[in-house]
């Protein structure tokens, strides 16, 4: 079996309607520019308050790798 490098990077998503779409939102972006991602971990949540304390948005932060090339 041949050796296989992997970087990682941090991305935070969000959304106004839960953690889940947040999480998926990162991931959903990070496919548009990043080729052969593998796991995607999250590693935080919380939310985005307004003024009143009412929650304005979900934020999800992720760790996720992809195969390094070159």
């Amino acid at each position: 079996m041949a050796e296989s490098v992997y970087k990682v990077i941090e991305l935070v998503g969000t959304s106004k309607e839960s953690w889940e779409k947040a999480a998926t939102a990162a991931v959903t972006r990070a496919g548009k520019s990043l080729r052969d991602l593998r796991v995607a971990e999250v590693v935080q949540l919380d939310l985005q308050l307004d003024a009143k304390g009412k929650v304005e948005a979900y934020r999800a932060k992720l760790k996720v790798s992809f195969k390094f090339e070159g």
